[in-house]
């Protein structure tokens, strides 16, 4: 698919990308499976901001996507492959043989005119999904459920692929793409194959603007700020304070906030890897 790089006819040009959208197949969504959802400009129910630097953007409508993968054993058409505004990944249209129509991820290497299905019993091949006890070790695998039944929760980000390691009783271990092994009950769905879009993470915004039109206004430092705005703000020049880092309302940066373990933490068997720190 590749990267898509433009002519520097304006200084934001130069270094900005886009992926090539030629694999695309269809423009217009679905309208039987898109609603709106409206923008809350980082705000909650009570007009306070709680999440800062959100606001604006492009307008989107939100497509519906089968997570479940629940009609077992029924044959379904790929229409079309579709970008998704609020996700990384492409979509793709299927269609069952009972006229029914879905979105789902669609995994790297689908085409227009495969035909997949879902269930126990399913073919091993690229777009099916199956229990974790009938895919092989080593296989690449994405959309995994963490509860039976409950739709795919782990791995749905453009480019993103586990990997089942073994199986062990009534669990498999899967290695996560951020390099953590979770135990996981080997009826849950996984759909065989990588996410869609792998380029995604090689592309360049090349501009503040772009930023903007996905709804996120600039951040801005807190040592630039005034003093009655941060606890770093303020002083003659640039200023350390003499005090970590914090944030506006005087919460050091870094400090754990976690109460208690969570339950499903007990299914970890091996940490995420730390980033090595440079010397």
């Amino acid at each position: 698919m590749g990267i898509k790089k433009y002519k520097p006819y304006t200084p934001s040009r130069r270094f900005m990308s886009t992926v090539n959208y030629s694999e695309l197949t269809k423009k217009e969504p679905e309208k039987s499976l898109t609603i709106t959802l409206p923008k809350t400009g980082g705000r909650n129910n009570l007009g306070r901001i709680t999440v800062r630097f959100r606001g604006g953007g492009n307008k989107r409508k939100y497509r519906i996507i089968d997570f479940r993968r629940e009609k077992f054993g029924i044959p379904a058409k790929v229409k079309s492959i579709e970008y998704d505004p609020f996700r990384t990944a492409w979509i793709a249209l299927l269609q069952y043989v009972d006229g029914e129509k879905r979105y789902i991820l669609a995994p790297d290497g689908l085409k227009v005119g495969d035909t997949v299905v879902s269930g126990p019993g399913s073919e091993l091949k690229v777009g099916n999904a199956l229990p974790l006890s009938e895919i092989p070790e080593g296989w690449e695998i994405h959309n995994i459920e963490l509860v039976p039944g409950k739709g795919g929760q782990l791995v749905r980000s453009a480019g993103a692929a586990a990997v089942i390691l073994s199986k062990e009783g009534k669990y498999a271990h899967v290695q996560l793409p951020s390099g953590e092994v979770r135990l996981i009950n080997q009826k849950c769905l996984a759909t065989i194959g990588r996410v869609s879009n792998v380029d995604h993470e090689n592309v360049d915004i090349g501009k503040a603007g772009r930023k903007r039109w996905m709804g996120r206004r600039p951040h801005v430092r807190g040592m630039v700020m005034n003093p009655v705005d941060h606890p770093l703000g303020g002083g003659e020049g640039r200023s350390k304070s003499g005090r970590p880092p914090s944030s506006p309302w005087g919460l050091v940066d870094g400090k754990k906030t976690r109460k208690k373990r969570k339950p499903s933490d007990r299914f970890i068997v091996k940490r995420r890897t730390a980033k090595k720190r440079r010397k």
